[in-house]
């Protein structure tokens, strides 16, 4: 049990966080495949519209009003107090804002209960029953911000202190109810049985970094200060981040309203084919924001911005290099990846040829999703949290804009296109008001490196393209088997040409990657200057 305790409570480096990082998020990525190819198979796309609609509201309310001030405000400041060997008064902090929290959210989960009927419309536009249940799931899952709050300002304890573990693990065990749920309860219960182990699964995601947090001294108590200097730091801090996170929300619920009113199956396309593209950003990029911000946010509270500069930029460029590959062989083994994952069960034909369609929309911006967080932690990091704010709000401004004339002419597709220029927008605003406010934040060798990238990656295209056509000829393409081997083998074709030609033109971010070595780590800490 001793050892057990050491492994989740030992602290981890940058080069551990992310090997623990990438593991467990391609684990949840994988559970997250299965969780969604056995709601597809046992419930029908006119019932995951609904599962889907209920999820927004709940989701809103964490993520505008407690996610924002975990991410930008909570991390920085107990950073602060680690910094300064505080850790006691970091911890006192840590349960000003859980009783915050718990307080904000019980409020808001009863008020939203009774107004439900209401608001739902700002969600979708369903036949009358379908609201109807769509009001009853919603109402249930206002459980989830309850438990996430507790949970993320745990896990911003873990992460702060470098111990990525149980932080990583809480996300596979809520993927895990969820599949419970999927397989074995929806088939008898429907959709109710899913939604329960949803909100079990959200209390087990809460409750494995709560002991993780005990492991490390931390002490739950029932104490609550609104006029603690630190909270309202804390507050002052997250205030534009919340609104940039209620313009991306917002944003999340216009495209479910707008959805509704398209073909029934709409919101489960859309909502099914963004978790699949979610799964290369968040394995192969979120990883590195993730692993590396309690460093960033380091390096500027030790008055050290060229190590910080430093880390930024190697980030960037690592995950450059990853996810532009990762573009080409989304968009062009679409159709594929949506029938292995999702092709069985009630999952119709033309629900794939929908889902495949919305898929190589979204998977246009996968580079960008992934450089977004990353972006958007330098500036936390920096204790910036205003520009951020308002290129969330442009974004959205010129989101909407869109939306509706693309949705109107191309349905789905349009809207998935909407959503993908969205994040182009918002990447390239981060970029450009990060190197005008902080001139030596990005690299001139940044540039160069995506270029590199995206030419071996059209070569790698190329031949993913060739081979999948020739190898279509050998194997039957209506069973699982011949569709698998077909994506399967070009896939493994077009990465061994990728890793070819990176050896070829000896690209540093290749090393980086392979190594999980993005920092010169080692270097860093003996003598303290960059690699």
């Amino acid at each position: 049990m001793k050892r057990i305790a050491s492994f989740f409570s030992k602290e981890n480096s940058i080069r551990g966080a992310s090997v623990i990082l990438i593991i467990t998020y391609a684990l949840s990525n994988v559970l997250g495949l299965f969780r969604d190819r056995f709601l597809a198979r046992n419930i029908s796309t006119s019932d995951l519209d609904i599962y889907y609609a209920a999820f927004r509201i709940p989701d809103f309310i964490f993520n505008v009003v407690i996610l924002g001030a975990i991410t930008s405000a909570f991390i920085p400041v107990f950073s602060d107090f680690l910094g300064l060997n505080k850790k006691e008064e970091g911890y006192k902090v840590a349960n000003y804002l859980i009783n915050l929290a718990m307080v904000l959210m019980f409020a808001l989960a009863i008020i939203f209960f009774f107004a439900m009927p209401w608001l739902i419309h700002l969600v979708a536009e369903f036949d009358p029953a379908r609201m109807q249940e769509t009001v009853k799931y919603s109402r249930m899952l206002m459980l989830l911000p309850i438990f996430f709050s507790l949970s993320y300002i745990t896990g911003g304890i873990l992460n702060t202190m470098k111990r990525f573990v149980a932080y990583s693990i809480a996300p596979l065990v809520y993927n895990i109810a969820i599949i419970v749920g999927a397989f074995f309860f929806a088939p008898k219960f429907g959709l109710v049985g899913v939604i329960v182990l949803v909100i079990i699964g959200s209390f087990l995601h809460f409750l494995i970094q709560f002991i993780s947090a005990l492991q490390l001294g931390y002490r739950y108590q029932p104490i609550i200060s609104f006029a603690s200097p630190s909270i309202k730091r804390i507050i002052r801090l997250m205030v534009p981040r919340t609104i940039s996170m209620g313009a991306s929300q917002i944003l999340l619920l216009l495209f479910t309203r707008i959805a509704s009113a398209l073909m029934v199956g709409s919101v489960a396309a859309f909502s099914l084919a963004n978790n699949i593209v979610t799964m290369p950003v968040a394995v192969l990029g979120t990883t590195f924001s993730t692993a590396i911000f309690p460093t960033l946010a380091s390096k500027i509270s030790e008055n050290k911005p060229e190590e910080f500069y430093f880390y930024l930029n190697r980030a960037l460029r690592a995950i450059g290099y990853v996810l532009i590959p990762s573009t080409v062989i989304f968009i062009l083994l679409r159709a594929q990846i949506v029938r292995l994952i999702l092709g069985s069960g009630k999952f119709t034909w033309d629900d794939t040829r929908t889902t495949a369609l919305t898929l190589g929309f979204l998977s246009i911006s996968i580079v960008a999703q992934g450089l977004i967080p990353m972006l958007s932690k330098a500036f936390y990091a920096l204790k910036n949290t205003r520009t951020p704010m308002f290129i969330s709000i442009a974004t959205m401004a010129v989101s909407v804009a869109l939306a509706f004339p693309l949705s109107h002419s191309y349905g789905i597709a349009g809207l998935a296109l909407t959503f993908s220029l969205g994040n182009f927008f918002n990447a390239i605003a981060l970029f450009y008001f990060l190197q005008k406010k902080y001139k030596k934040v990005l690299d001139r060798n940044l540039l160069s490196s995506y270029l590199q990238v995206a030419l071996i990656s059209l070569i790698m295209g190329a031949a993913i393209w060739s081979s999948a056509h020739l190898i279509a000829n050998y194997v039957d393409m209506t069973r699982f088997v011949g569709v698998f081997i077909q994506a399967g083998s070009s896939a493994f074709i077009g990465v061994v040409v990728f890793v070819g030609l990176s050896m070829l033109f000896k690209l540093e971010e290749m090393k980086w990657v392979f190594t999980r070595r993005i920092n010169g780590e080692s270097k860093l800490q003996t003598s303290g200057e960059p690699a």
